[in-house]
């Protein structure tokens, strides 16, 4: 049986098309999950998520939170507002104190682009990047590819517009890097001041 090869989920760059497609083929089987009048598994009992959110969130922190105890989880939840962090606690002093409770995992948000790379490099567990700065958000843009295909049956053939603030979003990043990798054909739409160079589109067209 196939598995994911990677122990982190940074972004999206650093994954292959085989990589997506196993992620999304895995995903298929827990919509239904999710939309059942019973929503309980206990795959995931005995393990730690830790959500450590250094930026505010309601779509994504409860995403992760209620995936994590619906797959039997024990789900702690990281917010800066009662934390160290208040008295300059810097973010890998934070991810040491965190590691030396012995996750099993930790969903990282951060207004810092790279945050997720940095506590990556330290601490002992896997680590999933929920978005950092103006860099990735590999899990939304997984999400969205599940939604289209879903919805239209393919990735591959699609034309896809990515439209507004390109430049600094890091939604749009991931989505411009996934959606090309998987066959898509996708045009950047927005201002010239608000897209990206040409060289960092990844193959996209700009509008």
């Amino acid at each position: 049986m196939a598995s994911f090869p990677h122990r982190h989920l940074l972004g999206i760059e650093s994954l292959s098309a085989s990589d997506i497609l196993f992620l999304l083929n895995e995903a298929e089987q827990w919509v239904e999950f999710n939309r059942g009048r019973r929503k309980q598994d206990d795959r995931l009992s005995g393990l730690t998520q830790f959500n450590v959110f250094f930026e505010n969130s309601t779509r994504t922190l409860f995403s992760f939170e209620v995936a994590g105890k619906r797959l039997g989880a024990q789900v702690a939840n990281f917010h800066t507002s009662g934390s160290s962090v208040q008295k300059g606690e810097t973010l890998i002093d934070t991810a040491l104190t965190l590691d030396a409770m012995r996750p099993d995992v930790m969903v990282i948000r951060h207004a810092q682009t790279g945050a997720p790379h940095q506590v990556a490099e330290v601490v002992r567990c896997p680590v999933i990047n929920a978005g950092d700065g103006t860099g990735e958000h590999p899990t939304q843009a997984l999400l969205d590819a599940l939604t289209m295909r879903r919805r239209k049956g393919r990735l591959e053939g699609l034309k896809v517009a990515v439209c507004g603030d390109i430049l600094h979003s890091r939604v749009a990043r991931s989505n411009m890097l996934l959606l090309p990798l998987m066959g898509a054909e996708v045009r950047a739409v927005g201002p010239r001041s608000l897209l990206p160079p040409d060289e960092a589109l990844n193959g996209a067209a700009a509008s």
